[in-house]
């Protein structure tokens, strides 16, 4: 095992686990890829890279197409130029779910193993529920989630702590008896903001940033890592 404790020495107390999914649970880069270039060639426009596109993934697919379009961070394209784009992107990556992608190795196993300790788990990510719910399924990853909150199933998604806080209400679980593991600022932010633990895997989209400098609690290498990290202290009361 190679975890980096930042706050806390593992393992670490919880009675929850949220789990983001782009990134941290499956390897979506290659179709979000595939399918910004599908865009773009129907746009007439040069493709990207995948590693280029794969720094602008985490903050939901509006944000992809917007970066895609400008080949910038937080570029705004033409309102009429983005709507196209959206679109175009929308048919093509809903058609190519999981042509590319998949789970990161050990990911499942990770997810068995924390459903074996007696962990709820949830699901949080800024993908729309339309794309969500058919990769989960896909995917087969869907039976591990008590609760799946999609980037339109709330009026806020992350780096907001709404869905985190969300999460925790409806499992009767007070922020800090809950641990969400990420890859991304996103996800260290909405933790921070509820007030859970963050947990943060090195590999990833996390858009260049340094994820010690942000402060998680923990850094581990792979999720088959995370089931030692972590102590499943009761039911929620």
């Amino acid at each position: 095992m190679s975890v980096t404790a930042l706050r806390v020495v593992p393992p670490f107390a919880a009675r929850l686990v949220l789990v983001d999914l782009d990134g941290t649970l499956v390897d979506t880069a290659p179709d979000l890829a595939a399918a910004v270039n599908r865009m773009l060639d129907d746009m007439n426009r040069a493709p990207y890279d995948d590693e280029v596109v794969a720094r602008w993934i985490g903050n939901g697919v509006k944000r992809l197409v917007k970066r895609a379009l400008t080949g910038t961070s937080d570029g705004e394209p033409e309102p009429d130029l983005f709507e196209r784009g959206y679109a175009l992107f929308l048919e093509h990556y809903g058609r190519h779910l999981a042509d590319h992608g998949g789970p990161f190795p050990g990911a499942e196993s990770a997810l068995k193993a924390l459903r074996e300790a007696g962990f709820p788990l949830v699901c949080i990510t800024n993908k729309v529920t339309a794309f969500t719910t058919p990769l989960l399924d896909l995917l087969g990853l869907s039976r591990y989630f008590d609760l799946v909150l999609s980037g339109d199933s709330l009026p806020r998604c992350k780096p907001d702590p709404l869905p985190v806080l969300h999460a925790c209400s409806a499992f009767g679980v007070i922020p800090e008896e809950a641990v969400l593991v990420g890859d991304s600022e996103s996800d260290v932010r909405a933790a921070r903001a509820a007030g859970t633990g963050i947990i943060c895997v090195r590999y990833g989209y996390n858009q260049g940033i340094d994820l010690a400098g942000l402060g998680p609690d923990l850094l581990i290498d792979a999720l088959p890592e995370l089931p030692g990290c972590l102590s499943y202290c009761g039911p929620s009361r």
